[in-house]
C-alpha cells in the first residue's frame, strides 16, 4: 500500500501542481483576469481631413503610427470614432483629435492553459485524463488514511484531522445558507 501510494503521490504532483495554480486563479477572476495580461496605450495620430479619407485608409495611417503590422479583423466608423478590432487588440480612434486608446490582451501562458485544462475547455480525451486525476487523489486519500497505525492514524489524531476536513465545508455551506 504505501508503494502505491508513494508513486501515484508523485505522479500526481504534476497534475496538483496545474490544478492548484488554476484553482486559485479561477477563485480570484473578479480580482484579475487570470488568462491575460491587460495593458493600454495612448497616442496622438495625425489624421488630416478623416471625413474625406476611408476607413481603411485612416486604419492604415493609425495602425503605421502604433507600429502595428498586423491587418485588423474589423474596421467600423461609430459617429467620430472608429475602431480597430484585432485578435488580441481594439484601437479607439478619435477621428476628430487624432487620439487613439488601444487596449491590448496578452495571454499569461502557464495559467491560461492551465485554466483551459482545468475547466475542461479541452473536451473529448482530457475528460478522461482528469476523471482518472479524481479517482487518484480519492485512492490516495483513501490509502493515506492508512498508512499511519495507532494513535497517530486514523484511530488517534487521524480522526480529528479527518473530522476537521469534514466539517470545515459543511460548517461553511450551513452558516452561508448554501444551495
Amino acid at each position: 500500500m504505501r508503494a502505491i501510494h508513494r508513486d501515484l503521490g508523485y505522479t500526481a504532483v504534476g497534475l496538483t501542481f496545474v490544478y492548484a495554480v488554476s484553482g486559485l486563479a479561477v477563485n480570484h477572476i473578479a480580482d484579475w483576469d487570470p488568462n491575460f495580461h491587460n495593458t493600454t496605450r495612448e497616442l496622438d495620430v495625425q489624421l488630416g481631413s478623416a471625413s474625406e479619407r476611408t476607413d481603411d485608409e485612416l486604419a492604415t495611417t493609425v495602425a503605421a503610427a502604433a507600429h502595428i503590422t498586423e491587418k485588423p479583423k474589423e474596421v467600423y466608423r461609430e459617429g467620430d470614432d472608429l475602431e480597430m478590432l484585432y485578435d488580441h487588440r481594439t484601437l479607439h480612434v478619435n477621428l476628430v483629435t487624432g487620439h487613439v486608446l488601444e487596449e491590448r490582451q496578452e495571454p499569461r501562458f502557464f495559467v491560461r492553459v492551465a485554466n483551459w485544462l482545468h475547466l475542461n475547455r479541452g473536451k473529448k480525451a482530457w475528460k478522461y485524463f482528469a476523471d482518472a486525476y479524481a479517482a487518484g487523489l480519492l485512492l490516495l486519500a483513501t490509502s493515506g488514511l492508512f498508512m499511519l497505525p495507532g494513535k497517530k492514524g486514523l484511530v488517534g489524531r487521524g480522526a480529528v484531522f479527518v473530522t476537521l476536513g469534514i466539517a470545515i465545508p459543511v460548517a461553511y455551506v450551513v452558516m452561508s445558507k448554501g444551495p
